[in-house]
This record gives C-alpha cells, sequence and structure tokens, in this order.
C-alpha cells in the first residue's frame, strides 16, 4: 500500500541550524526536494537582508541565488518588507540532506515536501509499501538522524491523512512516484507520465504544480503526537 509519512528532524542534523540561531522567526518551505538540483526555498523572518546574510554564512548551505519577487535577481537594497512577506532562494543543502536524500530514494521513497521552524525540519515522504518505510526509518536510526514520525498513512485512509490534495492529485503523485518520475535519473518523462494518464502535457504539467503548492502550504503549525513505525 503506499503510504505518506511525516517526519520531524532537527535542523542540526540536517541543515540550516546556523541560520536558525541568527534570524529570529526563521521559516522555509521547499515544494518537493525532487530531482537532484538545488530546490526552490521559500524562507520568511524580520527582513530579506538578514535571512540572505544568515544563509550565505550557514555553512550547511550554498545559496546558488536569491529571487526577488518580480523574478529578477535581488540585489543588496534594503526593501520595505511587512508580516507574511516571503523571499525566494536557490539552495545548494549539504551533506545531511544528501545523505537523507539517499537514504529515502534508496529505501523506494520520494521527498514531496520539507519545511522549517524553530529549529526543526517538518518532511513529508511517500513510500510504495510499509517495508519501505520500515527499512528507511532503520538506516535514518542507524545515521542517528533522530527523526520522530509525527504522522503515517496509507492511500486507503487519505482521509485521515489530512492532505490537502484531491484524490486526483494524490493518484498522479502516486502514479508518478511509482513510474519514477522523481528519480535521478528519471525513469519517465512528463510527455510519457502524461499519456500514462490520459492526460495533456500541459494538464499534468499544473496539477501537479497546484499538488506541490497544496503541500507546500497545508498546515503549517500542525502538530500531532509521534506515531511508531512497525519494525
Amino acid at each position: 500500500m503506499t503510504t505518506v509519512v511525516e517526519l520531524g528532524i532537527s535542523a542540526d542534523r540536517l541543515g540550516l541550524a546556523h541560520t536558525f540561531d541568527r534570524v529570529s522567526a526563521f521559516e522555509f518551505q521547499i515544494g518537493g526536494m525532487i530531482g537532484g538540483s538545488p530546490p526552490l526555498v521559500w524562507t520568511s523572518g524580520p527582513d530579506r537582508d538578514s535571512v540572505r546574510r544568515a544563509l550565505e554564512a550557514d555553512p550547511s548551505v550554498d545559496v546558488i541565488a536569491s529571487v526577488a519577487d518580480d523574478g529578477d535577481t535581488a540585489t543588496d537594497a534594503e526593501t520595505e518588507t511587512g508580516p507574511g512577506d516571503r523571499w525566494l532562494f536557490r539552495l545548494e543543502f549539504g551533506d545531511g540532506v544528501k545523505l537523507f536524500e539517499q537514504i529515502v530514494t534508496e529505501n523506494d521513497g520520494a521527498i514531496l515536501t520539507a519545511r522549517g521552524r524553530e529549529g526543526r525540519w517538518t518532511v513529508k515522504l511517500l513510500f510504495h509499501d510499509r517495508e519501505s518505510v520500515s527499512a528507511c526509518h532503520e538506516l535514518l536510526e542507524q545515521y542517528e538522524f533522530g527523526a520522530d514520525v509525527t504522522r503515517i498513512s496509507g492511500v486507503d485512509d487519505l482521509a485521515s491523512a489530512r492532505t490537502p490534495l484531491t484524490e486526483t492529485q494524490y493518484e498522479t503523485i502516486c502514479k508518478a512516484h511509482e513510474l519514477g518520475y522523481f528519480d535521478v535519473p528519471r525513469g519517465v518523462t512528463l510527455k510519457e507520465l502524461a499519456a500514462e494518464l490520459d492526460i495533456s502535457h500541459q494538464a499534468l504539467s499544473e496539477r501537479l504544480r497546484r499538488s506541490h503548492a497544496a503541500l507546500v502550504s497545508a498546515e503549517l503549525s500542525d502538530r500531532s503526537a509521534p506515531m511508531e513505525i512497525d519494525p
């Protein structure tokens, strides 16, 4: 059974701990760490300049680009900011995230979303079955990630998972994962995946973008009790 797992992991183990220490109220959101390339990361904090400087000084990441709201590269000039403002960066993460990604992908998993606040990452993963979940969790324990399972649900209990995805979006993500669209290198192209789902290339692209957007924005302040993974 396809399984969605949500994990909580300290920033000391995955990355950005330095930025959390330096920037009050720092938060970030990533709409899927998929494909091996440096992801686009939405950030928030007191102001863009403080966030940028902290990221540039953080040994766990390299800032590839800082993107302004209008799509141009940001400059060092101060800009007016207000509550709820967010800034987009392309970040290359270090060894902690790379090892985590390797463990997940080698156990037939995919990283759907990642977000962080108060010095802690929340990562949502997709697996083909519970056996893969258990194998992945064992390796995370072996490498001392200190991962806490905060939610685990199967495709048959979509409602209890409280996922923001529609049934069609969920099935699309599952099919993409099953056919290797999120693998490196990809096992199927977007065009081939669209043909498999019998929809247009453009419709599939929009559906994937909306799915990622829904996952990123959902339940940012949600908390639930840790759950056990079957041995």
